[in-house]
Parts: structure tokens; C-alpha cells; sequence
């Protein structure tokens, strides 16, 4: 027999009101509570009647993650932590790829029968009359730049993780910084903004920054292969992801050059293939729980409270040096 709200509440030792409140992922209910129903959930395997919970409430339990997979390169790892966040939180998720930053995407969610939708680094939404003014289910944005007051969003400070990578180039004595990134708007690019920054307070002069046209491992070896075949070649490079910078590395081999000896290399991102690679790449770590489980929080708050205040939360990021930047192996 399925187990019951009433169950789940026994085992739990909380009202039935109090479960309801979880599965339905309204924010006010304490952490402690929050994960003693949840364990409940999993221990009985309860799954809530959807079909009754959208005739009762006029919610369906789901959500949208859109996510442009060539202009975010954790997409992988971040689909899987928001699915978890949801979980939690009780609800389902619909995950769909876009291999396009712009707002079609968007628009195709906005037709699915979800409560909320979550953006994956957006890149022509911010356009005065574009689908963020649309009417429709919440939007909370992940990733990207800094989006005016129409949505909440959860991002990384991305001008502040290249300051970081670059930073640590420095203090591993490299003097000669060039940069890969990818622009997905007219806008200035945060990324660019604090690689020059770090470069300046350190006295050196910018080097070039070459924009590929996605986060593609092919992209990266080709803004690489032109950095690295000039006479003023760098001596490091920041990519402004991993995959990047992954091709990056390869078109450094197959120049005659080594890394980190010759040129270092740093990403963004901590994608699992990093940590294999060869060398293993050095990188900015992006905290991808962090950002699904605020990313779903703000929009469970915005489905309850669609006046709430909009909110606009960074995420924490770290430097990991790897191989690829190894000031020893020099």
C-alpha cells in the first residue's frame, strides 16, 4: 500500500500540515524539520498524488531548469544538484538543453505546465522588452552577469573568480597573461573586467583577450593556437572555463610547447575532466550545491510570494591549483 501524508508525518513526528508545507516547498519551515520530513519521505518512498495537488492547489509540482549547455560548462553538475535541491524540497524537475544563450529556451518552458522556471547563465534576457517582462510562471536566473531588478538570480562574482585565477598566475611567477572568453552579449564581460584589474594592481600590462564563441574544448584550442604561434606568446593563460582551457592545453602540445613549463593554464568551472586530465588543470571551483539549493529556494519563495523582494546571491568560489600551473615542474 502507498504510503500517506499522514505516514510520513508519524514517522517524522511532525503535523500533517508541517509535511504538506515540505512536500509543497514552502520556505518557512526549519532546516531540522526540513530534513527529518525528508527523510521520512525517502524512508517510506511516499510519492505525493500529482494529479491531486494540482486540482487542489493549481500547482503541479514541477519545475523548469533551462539550461544553454555551450555557455555554461558545470551545466552537467549543476542539473544534477538542482534535482537534488528540488527533491528535497518536493518537487520534480524538468531539465531542458539549449545550445543557444538567448531566450528561446525561456519561451518554450513558459508553455510547460511547471510552477517556476530556473535559467542556466542567460545571455539575451536582459533585454528591456525581452521575456523576463514576459507574464508567466517566476524566473530565477543561474549564472551569468549581473541582470537588472526584474528576477531573482544566484550567480558567482565572475569579475572576482578571474581576478582570483589570475592572481594566482602571478604567484606562480608568470608575467605574460592572456585570456580566452566567451561573449554572449555586447556587454562588457565580467570575467575580462577582473583579469584586467588583477593585471593592473599588479603593474603589468593586460595581454590579449581573445573571445571564442562558445565553452567548447574546440574553441578554446583554436583562440590557443593563436595565442601561442605569435612572437609575444604568453606565459599563461586564464580560460574563462575549463573546457577551454582543456583545448587550450592540447594546442599548446601540439605547438611544441609544455605545460605548465611554458605556459600555464587556469579554468573555471571544476568539471570532472579537469581533475583526469594531463596535466590535471588548475581551476576556480564553483560551488554548484550552493547555487542549486539557493537557486531553489528563492524560487520556492517566489511561487508562495510573488511580491517578494527580489534577490541577487553569490555563490562562493575557490582556487584550485592543479598540474597545469605547477610552478615547480618549471
Amino acid at each position: 500500500m502507498a504510503s500517506t501524508l499522514k505516514d510520513v508525518a508519524r514517522l517524522a513526528g511532525v503535523s500533517i500540515k508541517t509535511v504538506s508545507n515540505v512536500v509543497n516547498g514552502y520556505p518557512h519551515v526549519s532546516a531540522e524539520v526540513r530534513q527529518r520530513v525528508g527523510a521520512a519521505v525517502v524512508q517510506l518512498r511516499y510519492r505525493p498524488n500529482a494529479s491531486a495537488r494540482t486540482l487542489r492547489t493549481g500547482r503541479t509540482g514541477v519545475l523548469a531548469l533551462v539550461l544553454p549547455t555551450t555557455h555554461l560548462p558545470y551545466a552537467d553538475d549543476l542539473a544534477a544538484a538542482v534535482v537534488h535541491a528540488a527533491g528535497q524540497r518536493g518537487f520534480r524537475v524538468v531539465v531542458a538543453h539549449d545550445d543557444q544563450p538567448t531566450s528561446s529556451g525561456l519561451d518554450d518552458a513558459r508553455t510547460m505546465p511547471v510552477d517556476g522556471i530556473l535559467v542556466g547563465a542567460p545571455g539575451t534576457l536582459d533585454e528591456p522588452d525581452g521575456p523576463l517582462a514576459a507574464t508567466g510562471p517566476p524566473v530565477v536566473l543561474i549564472g551569468g552577469a549581473p541582470h537588472d531588478q526584474r528576477c531573482d538570480q544566484v550567480r558567482i562574482d565572475a569579475a572576482q573568480a578571474a581576478e582570483d585565477a589570475t592572481n594566482h598566475l602571478l604567484g606562480v611567477g608568470r608575467r605574460r597573461v592572456a585570456a580566452i572568453g566567451v561573449r554572449a552579449t555586447a556587454a562588457p564581460q565580467p570575467g575580462s573586467t577582473g583579469y584586467h584589474r588583477a593585471l593592473r594592481r599588479a603593474g603589468l600590462v593586460p595581454g590579449p583577450v581573445l573571445s571564442a564563441q562558445h565553452h567548447r574544448r574546440a574553441d578554446g584550442y583554436r583562440a590557443a593556437r593563436d595565442l601561442l604561434s605569435g612572437p609575444d606568446r604568453p606565459d599563461a593563460i586564464l580560460c574563462s572555463s575549463d573546457p577551454l582551457a582543456i583545448g587550450a592545453m592540447r594546442a599548446a602540445f601540439d605547438v611544441g610547447l609544455r605545460v605548465p613549463a611554458d605556459v600555464a593554464v587556469i579554468g573555471i568551472g571544476d568539471i570532472e575532466e579537469g581533475r583526469y586530465s594531463r596535466p590535471t588543470l588548475s581551476t576556480v571551483a564553483v560551488d554548484t550545491g550552493f547555487v542549486a539549493r539557493e537557486a531553489v529556494a528563492r524560487l520556492a519563495i517566489r511561487i508562495n510570494r510573488p511580491d517578494a523582494a527580489v534577490a541577487d546571491i553569490i555563490a562562493p568560489h575557490t582556487v584550485l591549483p592543479r598540474e597545469s600551473t605547477d610552478a615547480g615542474t618549471r
